[in-house]
């Protein structure tokens, strides 16, 4: 059975696996780090020797070698999982991720993103927090139009999803907008901590109840039969009351209750216990889904969303890259990949359906779009993730990938450097770079390709060889840029000790109209902005501004970001302490120019201002 089941293309099976039918027993608890460090979750007094710990070098899913293997979505009703071991996959990028300093996101930007999470394959979308402005109303009906009914050959299509509060005007709009899928659902929320409701709400325990218990009631009498339910701040909350408006939102209608770790408090033996504790003491919970959502304040929410998951939840909430409040969340890539490897034979069979080979261009993609880079070493998608420099690990490599590698980069949609010594440069053809592109992630439409392929040989003529750091340089500054409203035609600075920095822009509008204007300043970028300013007259405040070389040389592209923040009001609703939030813009700009690069950083800023500015 294991050999057909991992040769075939396309897996698709609603019986995976049982711990019963494994020559490995479903261990009780999950350990991080050595034996030595054990994290007992349920219960706490399992023999050790009973426990078989298997490195995921020999799980046949996930060996080096190995093909990947896709699993198919059970079929979805909102309350129930058909297969007990299926994992749904709830993707807050777009909500909880967007509210990130600087993440800010145009329409165009978060339907890309959504288009994007349903080639991924994730179970729900939550599309954003409607009632926080009117652009992220549209956007989120807009992903509910096109995503939310986008149906593909076996059927899938993703829940979309709208956050509101516990009132009836958050989620009337969250309805409003997200009515339109085929799937639609309301995540509503009310905090449950005695910290929160004594000095945020100012409420009583039997208030919050009765608000909890009252607007789910609401929200399905709106003909919404998809309603989930956070008690915000589940972390710190008493335990009792916790198990006791869990109960009561489950006869008024909830199908699905998310546990948030708010602020990150928990441990992961404390997390699983939670979760384990909310399973075992909570009147109806058998008839309803049991999700996760944790943040990353002590670094540990993958970790505790895999102790969540093995405790009986069965909806998983993370974002790409772990982007979020604060320190971020769980990180999608680490959670899937987590199941991926360890699953089978530590999870008890425990599985998602995320077609893990869209997960490079899907953090490449959110990582361009909200401008906060990945860190290096980040953990699956980091651009260490499967490096190798030292001497004794090349050496097991070349031996057998299986040595240091635990994971493949095909899996996630890397591939390896190619063998063939191909190297590009200015005679290098279309299909050489098409398939650079391709090894590196890539996955682009023919106009695409055709405007980064000029880009391309331009570099080319100046540069002996083109690096793979050059073409995602390329790639970021063609591909993951804002809607056009302003565009570079020509730029002329001239700078020095001998008097003022001057600069000359030729802009180009929308419907091809150009303005030039000219301006002085402190330096070449200063003035160049400056003149910038005199064409768009859109004021804004410069927060940040950086710039880095891509390669090392004189002839390296460089790359820029600009944090911009709009002088004119641009503010949202900050969905969890219900403060107005001034809204910050980033951009990004490659060239080998550093002030062409600076130009195109500020200019694609501007362009996320003035996009979200025509649909407010």
């Amino acid at each position: 059975m294991a050999s057909s089941l991992f040769t075939s293309p396309r897996f698709c099976s609603f019986s995976p696996l049982s711990a019963k039918s494994s020559p490995f027993s479903l261990p009780s608890f999950l350990y991080f780090g050595s034996p030595s460090t054990l994290l007992h979750l349920v219960p706490p007094s399992t023999s050790l020797l009973k426990t078989s710990i298997i490195p995921c070098s020999l799980n046949p899913i996930s060996t080096p070698t190995s093909s990947p293997s896709l699993r198919c979505h059970p079929d979805y009703i909102p309350n129930h999982i058909p297969d007990p071991n299926y994992v749904r996959i709830f993707d807050t990028t777009l909500r909880d991720g967007e509210q990130s300093p600087g993440a800010t996101l145009t329409s165009k930007e978060k339907i890309d993103v959504a288009r994007q999470l349903a080639k991924l394959g994730v179970d729900i979308i939550e599309a954003g927090f409607p009632a926080a402005s009117k652009d992220d109303f549209e956007a989120v009906k807009t992903i509910a139009k096109e995503v939310g009914n986008a149906v593909d050959e076996t059927g899938y299509v993703p829940v979309i999803c709208g956050l509101s509060r516990c009132n009836e005007k958050d989620i009337r709009t969250a309805w409003d907008a997200v009515k339109y899928a085929k799937r639609p659902r309301i995540h509503t929320f009310i905090a449950t901590s005695g910290i929160h409701m004594e000095y945020k709400l100012k409420k009583t325990k039997k208030e919050v109840l009765e608000i909890a218990r009252r607007m789910v009631r609401f929200a399905r009498s709106l003909g919404c039969d998809d309603v989930e339910f956070s008690p915000e701040d589940a972390g710190r909350s008493d335990r009792e009351f916790l198990y006791e408006i869990l109960g009561e939102v489950i006869k008024a209608g909830a199908t699905t209750l998310n546990i948030p770790d708010t602020v990150g408090i928990t441990l992961p033996n404390e997390f699983g216990q939670l979760i384990a504790d909310i399973k075992a003491n909570t009147p109806g919970i058998q008839n309803v889904i049991i999700s996760t959502h944790c943040q990353n304040d002590l670094g540990l929410s993958t970790a505790n969303t895999i102790a969540g998951a093995a405790a009986g939840a069965r909806q998983l909430e993370v974002t790409i890259n772990g982007i979020g409040e604060r320190a971020g969340n769980a990180s999608l890539e680490e959670v899937v990949m987590a199941f991926k490897c360890k699953g089978e034979y530590v999870l008890g069979g425990l599985y998602t359906a995320i077609d893990t080979r869209h997960i490079v261009m899907t953090s490449k993609m959110v990582e361009e779009y909200t401008g906060l880079l990945v860190q290096p070493h980040k953990a699956i998608v980091g651009a260490n993730a499967f490096a190798h420099e030292s001497g004794i690990h090349q050496d097991g490599m070349l031996k057998h990938k299986s040595t240091y590698e635990i994971l493949s980069p095909e899996d996630i949609g890397l591939e390896r450097s190619n063998e063939a010594g191909i190297v590009l440069g200015k005679l290098s053809g279309r299909h050489a770079l098409k398939d650079r592109l391709k090894e590196l992630g890539y996955e682009l439409d023919d106009d695409q390709l055709g405007n980064i392929f000029w880009r391309f040989k331009s570099v080319a003529e100046q540069k002996k060889r083109v690096t793979d750091a050059d073409l995602v340089a390329l790639v970021s500054d063609e591909v993951f840029q804002p809607a056009v409203v302003w565009k570079l035609g020509d730029l002329q600075v001239a700078c020095g000790t001998l008097g003022l920095s001057t600069a000359t822009v030729k802009l180009i509008g929308a419907d091809g109209s150009q303005h030039v204007a000219c301006s002085v300043g402190t330096g070449p970028v200063d003035s160049a902005y400056k003149a910038i300013d005199l064409i768009v007259k859109e004021p804004v405040t410069l927060l940040e501004y950086s710039l880095n070389a891509v390669t090392d040389g004189i002839d390296a592209i460089a790359t820029t970001r600009v944090l911009i923040r709009p002088q004119k009001n641009h503010t949202s609703t900050h969905a969890l302490s219900g403060e107005i939030v001034h809204r910050t813009f980033s951009g990004t700009g490659a060239g080998m120019d550093i002030v062409v690069s600076s130009v195109k950083a500020y200019i694609g800023a501007l362009n996320k201002v003035l996009g979200l500015r025509e649909l407010s």
